[in-house]
């Protein structure tokens, strides 16, 4: 049987060969600029209560966690062919799992533990759930992987830093200059991370890690905070940060400037989750009616994918290059539930 550390490899040469031509596909279709959408609930695990999708792939498979029946942990599972399929735990009492993002060759990048405080990344790949090693000296706690991309490469936080897995070992990629912690929450086809840090003042800013550096890339105009959420093959990054006034809004920053995205209409918050190659960015905003909605923020206009049927509450947490988004939402009467916003032809 081919090492993991084999299929990364063949993986990165392979990758790049194709990295390109991928993008340049992209660029030549337009994007789903003013469609609308239809909404699907994908429901639970068996005699689960609740659910959340996180991630998607241009396959359209789509991986997150639901509550199980029984002892009520979350375990991470992977939606495909109209089927939610369990993915299991680490060994352990009361064991849970979770997953965040999947690549194009169905390598899911999550978390797992027994009890809360001890939590490892994970790798879930054909069958098998690979731990993670953590950080030199971060030990068992706070483990989690959040992102992979199509190279196989795997990022998160271990202990109180950001780390980059790759080549079968784990990389500390440290803070901005002064910070104590920090966190990578998503990464690119080419390998640029981009998360959150604490600075040497004591505020959590935005971060690109590119080449070996890490930069701070601020926050908008009067704010003092902001967390990069997610990046596109182009570099465009996505995330929320404070305003002058107080409020989180959800921001884009690309050729080294952050705008303020704003919010749903009537809204005061909003926040920036994913963005995929044709520049369309999603997440959740308030309304008007104090609720919090999911939105595609597409050609300058940020739209209201709504709610299952009868639900007050959604938010949208990925995109793929087909405008597939995952989330979750509340529905009459039930618990946030799994929710797939699919473009209608």
């Amino acid at each position: 049987m081919e090492s993991f550390s084999k299929r990364i490899n063949r993986g990165l040469h392979v990758g790049r060969i194709l990295l390109v031509l991928t993008l340049l596909c992209a660029a030549a279709r337009q994007p789903a600029s003013g469609q609308s959408f239809t909404v699907k609930d994908l429901g639970t695990l068996p005699n689960g209560l609740s659910s959340v999708a996180r991630g998607i792939n241009n396959k359209g498979q789509i991986v997150g966690d639901s509550q199980t029946s029984g002892l009520f942990r979350p375990h991470a599972f992977l939606f495909e062919h109209q089927v939610m399929a369990d993915l299991g735990t680490l060994p352990g009492f009361n064991p849970f799992s979770e997953a965040f993002g999947i690549n194009k060759r169905g390598q899911i990048a999550g978390f797992s533990g027994a009890i809360a405080l001890f939590e490892f990344a994970v790798l879930f790949d054909d069958d098998v759930i690979l731990k993670l090693p953590p950080r030199p000296g971060a030990g068992d706690n706070n483990n989690q992987a959040f992102a992979i991309n199509d190279r196989a490469q795997v990022v998160g936080v271990s202990g109180d830093h950001a780390f980059l897995f790759e080549y079968g070992a784990v990389i500390d990629l440290g803070t901005l200059p002064g910070g104590t912690s920090s966190r990578a929450n998503a990464i690119n086809n080419f390998g640029q991370i981009v998360g959150e840090s604490n600075t040497a003042n004591g505020e959590t800013h935005a971060f690109l890690f590119d080449d070996g550096v890490m930069t701070d890339l601020g926050t908008l105009p009067g704010g003092t905070f902001s967390r990069a959420t997610g990046i596109n093959g182009y570099g465009q990054i996505v995330g929320e940060a404070t305003t002058a006034s107080g409020e989180t809004h959800a921001f884009l920053f690309d050729d080294g400037l952050m705008t303020d995205l704003g919010t749903l209409p009537g809204g005061t918050s909003s926040r920036a989750n994913a963005i995929n190659d044709y520049s369309q960015i999603v997440g959740s905003s308030s309304t008007a009616s104090s609720s919090s909605h999911a939105f595609l923020y597409d050609d300058g206009v940020m739209i209201d994918l709504g709610t299952l049927p009868g639900g007050k509450f959604s938010e949208a947490t990925a995109i793929n290059n087909h405008s597939q988004i995952v989330g979750s939402s509340t529905a009459t009467n039930t618990l946030n539930h799994a929710t797939l916003w699919t473009p209608e032809d």
